[in-house]
């Protein structure tokens, strides 16, 4: 069984960074494209940014210039470091990856459990 287990979320003030982690761990046979969403209350899961396996990035305006996205595929890890963030970045962070569970089957999404970010001074 798959599982996508992320970190690196908590309280901080406007202007500050955090770092989100998430790990792929279990039994797989691949990883595709990996990615970062949100949700904030009362509103619709957004993209943050995705990354593919060769390192090409895609990311909402909105976190362009304050986001990065990295992945390392030796550790089955994607990366968000969040620079500047403000109120509106307040959101419950989800991570993603494309894995196919073994080379017969295809790819299939799978979601973290979330990690809260708040961004409040």
């Amino acid at each position: 069984q798959v599982q996508l287990v992320e970190s690196g979320g908590g309280l901080v003030q406007p202007g500050g960074s955090l770092r989100l982690s998430c790990v792929v761990s279990g039994s797989f046979f691949s990883i595709n494209g990996m990615g970062w969403y949100r949700q904030a209350p009362g509103k619709q899961r957004e993209l943050v940014a995705t990354i593919t396996w060769g390192g090409s990035v895609n990311c909402v305006d909105s976190v362009k210039g304050r986001f990065t996205i990295s992945r390392d595929n030796a550790k089955n890890t994607v990366y968000l470091q969040m620079n500047n963030l403000k109120p509106t970045d307040t959101a419950v962070y989800y991570c993603n990856a494309e894995i196919r569970a073994t080379v017969f089957t295809r790819m299939n999404d799978c979601w973290g459990q979330g990690t809260q970010v708040t961004v409040s001074s």
